[in-house]
C-alpha cells in the first residue's frame, strides 16, 4: 500500500493522467519531469526513487540500475523495454512493466496514413510547393486500392493495420516468424524474401532483436519491386539507413516513411540528423507513432496500475523480466515478497526461519524466471522485523519486502 515515503519519478513527459492514477491509489510524493535524465543527473534522481516511469530514451543500464538501492520496479511507459537493462533489473530483483497493446490503433493509423500519402506523391509535392513550385500531376500518383500491402510482423500492430488497410480495398501479405491465423483476407508469406517481392508497400513492425537488426539492409532493398514504398514504425535498427538513402538517391524505391531511428535526439531540443533529410519523397516523423492523446492517456493508466497492482498487492503479472505471480489481494494479513536467486534449497531454508519462529502462512505462490525466484507468502505475525532480518540473512537472497 501506499506510504508517505514511496517515491516516484515519471520522466520525458508521461502523461498526467498516471499522476492522477497514482493520487487516487494514494500515493502523493510523485514527481514528473517533461525531459529524460542522462549521466549524472539520472544517477543523482534514482538514487532514492521506489519507482521510476520512462518512455524511450531514458536509458537504465547497470551503472544506473545498481546506483538505485531503492527501487522496486521500473515502468516503461511505450511498448519497447530495450531501453532497460532487462537481465540486470532482474538480478537486483527489479520487474519491469511496458504497455504493450496501448498504443497499437495510434501505430497503425499513422502507418495507413503514410501509405496514402506516399502512393499520392505528396511528401515530394509539397516541399516543392513550398520552394513555389507548382507541380500539378497525376504521375506516379496511384489509389491504394488493389494495391499490395505487405506487413513484416503480424502481431496486434500488424494486424490491425492489416484490417484498416483492406478497408480501403489494399491486398494485405504478412510475413512472421512465428504462425499467425490471417484475419479478413490477408494472405501469410513463407518468407521475408517473397514478400518484398511482391508487395507494393512494406510495412514493418517487429521487435529490435538480433535477428530484426538491419532486416531490411542492401541485399533486401534490391529485392524490393521497383518503385516501392518502406515504412517503419517500428524499431530504429531494423532498417540499413544508409542503404535506404543509397536506394532512394537511385530511384530504385519510389519513397519511404520513417519514424524511428538508430540514433534519435535525447531531447525536442537537439538538431536531428539523418542522411534521409535530404530526400523530398520520404516522410520523417519523430518517433511518434504512439504519440496520440488516446494512446498516451490508456499508456498512462495501464503502466501506472502495473506498478500500483506490484506495490500494493505483489503481483508481478506481465512483467518481462520477472517470474510471473498473479495473486488475490490481501486485507486482513500481511503480505512478504522474498526475491532470490533460483537455486537449489533456498524455499528449505525460507520456510525453515518461518518454522523456527513459529509463523503461521496462510498462503504462499512461488515462481521463477531464469535465474531469479519471487515467492508472496500471506503471514500471520505483528512483528515482522526480525523475521525479515533473518531472510535477509539467507545467502540467496535478493530482497525482502513487506506490504503493508
Amino acid at each position: 500500500m501506499a506510504d508517505d515515503e514511496t517515491r516516484i519519478l515519471l520522466l520525458e513527459g508521461i502523461h498526467e493522467s498516471a499522476v492522477e492514477s497514482f493520487a487516487a491509489a494514494g500515493y502523493s510524493k510523485v514527481e514528473r519531469l517533461a525531459h529524460s535524465l542522462t549521466g549524472p543527473d539520472l544517477l543523482h534522481a534514482i538514487v532514492d526513487v521506489d519507482y521510476i516511469g520512462i518512455r524511450s530514451r531514458t536509458q537504465l543500464d547497470a551503472r544506473v540500475l545498481e546506483a538505485a538501492k531503492r527501487l522496486k520496479a521500473i515502468g516503461c511507459f511505450c511498448i519497447g523495454t530495450n531501453q532497460v537493462d532487462l537481465n540486470v533489473a532482474r538480478r537486483l530483483g527489479i520487474p519491469v512493466f511496458n504497455a504493450p497493446f496501448s498504443n497499437t490503433r495510434s501505430v497503425a493509423e499513422l502507418a495507413i496514413a503514410d501509405i496514402i500519402l506516399l502512393m499520392r506523391g505528396i511528401p515530394e509535392k509539397a516541399a516543392r510547393a513550398r520552394r513555389g513550385e507548382w507541380a500539378k500531376t497525376a504521375l506516379r500518383a496511384f489509389e491504394v486500392r488493389g494495391k499490395h500491402l505487405g506487413i513484416v510482423g503480424y502481431g496486434r500492430i500488424g494486424s490491425q493495420l492489416g484490417i484498416l488497410a483492406e478497408g480501403l480495398g489494399m491486398r494485405v501479405l504478412y510475413y512472421d516468424v512465428e504462425h499467425k491465423l490471417p484475419l479478413g483476407n490477408a494472405t501469410p508469406v513463407n518468407s521475408l524474401e517473397e514478400l518484398l517481392r511482391q508487395a507494393d508497400v512494406i510495412s514493418l513492425h517487429v521487435p529490435e532483436t538480433s535477428v530484426t537488426r538491419n532486416m531490411i539492409d542492401a541485399q533486401a532493398i534490391a529485392v524490393m519491386r521497383p518503385g516501392s514504398l518502406l515504412i517503419n514504425a517500428a524499431r530504429g535498427t531494423v532498417v540499413d539507413i544508409d542503404s535506404l538513402a543509397a536506394a532512394l538517391e537511385s530511384g530504385h524505391i519510389g519513397g519511404a516513411a520513417i519514424d524511428v531511428f538508430p540514433v534519435e535526439p535525447k531531447s525536442n531540443k537537439e538538431t536531428f540528423e539523418s542522411p534521409l533529410r535530404r530526400f523530398d519523397n520520404v516522410i520523417l516523423t519523430p518517433h511518434i507513432g504512439g504519440a496520440t492523446e488516446e494512446a498516451q492517456t490508456n499508456i498512462a493508466r495501464e503502466v501506472t496500475a502495473k506498478l500500483i497492482k506490484y506495490s500494493d498487492n505483489g503481483s508481478t503479472a506481465s512483467a518481462v523480466n520477472f517470474p510471473q505471480v498473479t495473486i488475490p489481494d490481501h486485507e486482513g494479513r500481511r503480505r512478504l515478497l522474498h526475491i532470490h536467486k533460483n537455486e537449489p534449497g533456498v524455499m528449505e531454508q525460507i520456510n525453515r526461519v518461518f518454522s523456527r519462529r513459529r509463523v503461521n502462512v496462510a498462503a504462499q505462490y512461488l515462481e521463477t524466471h531464469g535465474d531469479v525466484g519471487i515467492v508472496v507468502m500471506d503471514i500471520e505475525l505483528e512483528d515482522a522485523g526480525p523475521l525479515i532480518d533473518e531472510l535477509r540473512a539467507i545467502s540467496a537472497t535478493i530482497r525482502v519486502r513487506l506490504l503493508h
